[in-house]
């Protein structure tokens, strides 16, 4: 089961990226809000949207939830 984090910072449209461990394109460390470990990145986005509304996944690590 994958582990997840949601980036503090938005993105330039808003987004917050949701993100897997190893992904090659991570936030800093202390950028990171720890989602915990999910099934699926639309467990972990669902989660990420718990805290910022406006989530979506990573394009290189959560691409399958990947929208914006």
């Amino acid at each position: 089961m994958p582990h997840y984090y949601v980036n503090k910072n938005e993105q330039d449209n808003g987004d917050h990226e949701v993100h897997t461990d190893g992904c090659p394109h991570p936030p800093d460390p202390w950028n990171r809000h720890d989602l915990g470990y999910h099934d699926n990145c639309q467990a972990a986005v669902r989660a990420a949207k718990k805290i910022y509304p406006q989530s979506n996944g990573c394009y290189y690590c959560c691409n399958e939830c990947h929208t914006t």
